[in-house]
């Protein structure tokens, strides 16, 4: 074995203790503790696990990092801060910046900040607008942003309504390599929603959007899949229609994945009985069937990963009556808490949260991923799942304290992150 520059001992991996060797930024190799030799490699620096957990570095294909335009909410210092002390090793940006990421010069900006902010990570990949300026009329230069650094293209949360539109841009971005992420969602049968169609919305007499405006794009969007072969990834799902549909095309081998977001598994419709707007997302929370049917789609691996959808908001634009509030939810500070939280309860397996946070996003979307291989990138965090925090405002990096968790204690705490053999992150004393 070459001689490592960095060492990690006594971390937990597959119910044993082992130590981790890195050089260069690369795992060289991970061995039982009882095998290595404690008197060896003195020119390392060392770091003692303690027993912590070990997990390879996680992947988040989708957040709102605002800037450039709206950094009152969120800046990209604070928003990989925020990744950082979360145990991403790795975010992807959503175009919805002012001005929109739909040429190269956006894409340059957002990837020189992020070098200049977090030389040593966590890495920022850009997702390009599918159309320009998001208007759903005409496509975006996508192999202009493609070379430009771009790992995806989306039209975020603006549905495409234009299904011609839709389809040229499926093709143009696989020509590119890249695939689309689409927000499905019917723009008039979700038209100034609050909250979930069902009981809440009318107890409460707020206006509802039903699971169908979810369920009838994800639909159209798998038969276009289907009828070009040619892959594209569903956004942040949130009910059981959408489920089932997934289920049946992925029994056909159409190409589609999807994700789903960690407020979509722990909380329901129920969550916004008190017009709670710290609660309101889109697409909503939905009813408690649905948040079974997810939780049923991660383990059986019909939702194929997690993601945040990060949206951090000022906190003048939560503070204000629900129907009028920001939808968003900021998710890159909590997200591995909630997880674990689902783990705790025995809903999901450290398999299903390893797979759906690291493993699987890395190979839809070709990022490099550790899975502990001699020359895989040495991104990884040291977890604590015994220990607790508070979710407060101060404890928070991201610039948007806009979480249902707030005033909550969550599971988890994270000892060390790094990313390319770089510390990262080490827990505040």
């Amino acid at each position: 074995m070459a001689n490592p520059d960095t060492v990690i001992k006594n971390a937990l991996w597959k119910d044993k203790y082992c130590d981790l060797y890195i050089a260069k930024g690369k795992v060289l190799e991970l061995v039982e503790s009882a095998e290595t030799n404690p008197g060896s490699h003195q020119e390392a620096t060392t770091y003692d696990a303690n027993g912590a957990l070990l997990l390879p570095g996680l992947i988040d294909a989708h957040v709102h990092l605002r800037d450039p335009g709206q950094e009152h909410k969120e800046d990209i210092d604070s928003g990989l801060d925020a990744a950082a002390s979360g145990g991403f090793s790795h975010v992807m940006a959503m175009a919805n910046t002012v001005p929109v990421n739909d040429q190269a010069q956006i894409t340059e900006y957002i990837l020189n900040k992020a070098n200049k902010s977090h030389p040593c990570g966590p890495l920022l990949h850009p997702i390009g607008a599918l159309t320009k300026n998001l208007q759903g009329k005409e496509l975006a230069p996508l192999k202009e942003l493609a070379q430009t650094g771009c790992i995806a293209f989306s039209n975020d949360g603006i549905p495409i309504q234009d299904t011609s539109i839709l389809r040229s841009g499926l093709e143009y971005s696989s020509s590119t390599g890249l695939k689309v992420i689409d927000h499905c969602e019917d723009p008039y049968l979700g038209m100034d929603a609050v909250i979930n169609e069902g009981k809440q919305s009318s107890q409460l007499g707020l206006k509802g959007q039903p699971t169908l405006a979810e369920s009838i794009h994800v639909a159209r969007n798998i038969l276009i899949s289907e009828y070009l072969d040619i892959p594209i990834h569903i956004a942040h799902v949130s009910c059981r229609e959408s489920v089932e549909l997934l289920a049946n095309a992925k029994s056909r081998g159409v190409r589609v994945t999807a994700e789903t977001c960690p407020h979509y598994l722990v909380w329901d419709d129920s969550r916004v009985e008190e017009f709670d707007s710290l609660a309101k997302v889109n697409p909503p929370l939905r009813g408690s069937d649905d948040v079974q049917a997810l939780r049923q789609a991660v383990r059986e691996k019909n939702i194929d990963i997690l993601a945040t959808d990060h949206a951090p908001h000022a906190d003048h634009e939560k503070d204000a009556p629900i129907a009028q509030a920001s939808p968003g939810i900021s998710g890159l500070d909590t997200a591995l808490g909630l997880s674990w939280y689902l783990v705790r309860e025995r809903i999901f397996s450290l398999e299903d949260i390893v797979r759906s946070w690291s493993h699987n996003p890395a190979e839809i979307f070709n990022i490099q991923n550790n899975r502990f291989r001699k020359n895989d990138p040495a991104d990884f965090i040291l977890f604590n799942p015994g220990e607790t925090w508070k979710v407060t405002p101060e404890n928070m990096c991201s610039k948007g304290k806009n979480t249902p968790c707030l005033g909550r204690e969550l599971p988890g705490r994270i000892k060390y992150h790094f990313v390319n053999g770089n510390l990262i992150f080490q827990e505040r004393s």
